[in-house]
């Protein structure tokens, strides 16, 4: 069985980061990760340069990547927040966005100072306009496990958002483990109630690692029929607008664990490490991911 892994390092990885890097520093990390196998990868977000100033860059970016990439079956989906972030993107010729909710009032006031359903007022009329131009749309939920003001989140919620998502014409939608605090248990009940209310197929999970559960959250989810998961090469990344919510899901921790259940996933784990290496160089860290770890210290996969 294929698994797809959506590769947010660009955009979710680098957003919250102190360090930003120079445009072309991102595009050669874009340009190792698309030589590694991904045929996804979310590359940048079209915010107010004010609000996040490390995606500042994000036309010329896209024009970039577009240029370096542009004869390829890879897809490069933009982040956008509202109506004028949309035109932008069209402009340029982005041919996929994220629209990005939340399952908590509180959280999403923090993140777009608006309530839930004040989002989804917005993002209609984005959502609108994407469907008139064919550009395809994917669904971002938030804090559906938990929030770091609300406190653990029930799936009613969930049920709840994630039918608005796919009202607005979302092909996917993407839930969130934002604040990393999802257990197996709960990501089984959580998957079987909402196969109940949608096809699984149109279904992604996005976790973060921030208490070592990400992996064991993934597992679980594959057993319930999961096949696409959101990871950020290295291991980067984390929530701006949740304290302490560091730890994407290494995509590499993820290759490993996929590769021992027997799945695939495409992907050529020597130049996906090659590329985290780059990113990790540039922005001063080390890499949480197990996998690298190992690998860098051994040079065995």
């Amino acid at each position: 069985m294929m698994i797809k892994i959506v590769e947010v390092g660009p955009r979710d990885g680098l957003q919250n980061e102190k360090s930003i890097l120079s445009t072309e520093d991102k595009l050669e990390f874009i340009k190792l990760l698309a030589e590694s196998g991904l045929r996804t990868i979310e590359i940048t977000s079209f915010v107010k340069a004010a609000a996040i100033p490390q995606m500042s860059d994000a036309v010329e970016l896209f024009s970039k990547v577009k240029t370096a990439l542009g004869n390829t079956e890879i897809n490069l989906p933009c982040l956008v927040p509202n109506l004028k972030g949309y035109e932008t993107a069209k402009s340029l010729g982005v041919k996929e966005i994220a629209l990005f909710s939340a399952t908590s009032d509180t959280f999403s006031k923090k993140n777009i100072n608006a309530s839930v359903d004040e989002s989804f007022e917005k993002m209609q009329e984005v959502a609108s306009e994407a469907l008139k131009d064919k550009v395809r749309i994917r669904g971002y939920i938030s804090t559906a496990f938990g929030c770091p003001y609300e406190g653990s989140m029930g799936i009613d919620k969930l049920l709840s958002v994630t039918e608005r998502f796919f009202k607005l014409g979302a092909y996917e939608v993407s839930v969130g483990d934002t604040i990393g605090v999802a257990t197996p248990d709960q990501v089984r009940k959580f998957i079987q109630e909402m196969k109940k209310n949608f096809p699984v197929d149109k279904l992604a999970m996005h976790f973060h690692d921030t208490r070592g559960m990400a992996l064991t959250n993934i597992h679980v989810s594959v057993e319930e029929g999961i096949t696409t998961f959101d990871s950020s090469a290295g291991g980067l990344g984390g929530c701006p607008y949740a304290k302490g919510a560091t730890g994407n899901v290494a995509t590499e921790d993820v290759w490993y664990l996929l590769q021992s259940l027997g799945l695939q996933t495409g992907l050529d784990i020597i130049k996906l490490a090659q590329a985290s290496k780059f990113i990790l160089q540039k922005v001063n860290k080390t890499t949480e991911s197990k996998f690298l770890k190992a690998y860098f210290n051994t040079g065995k996969v």
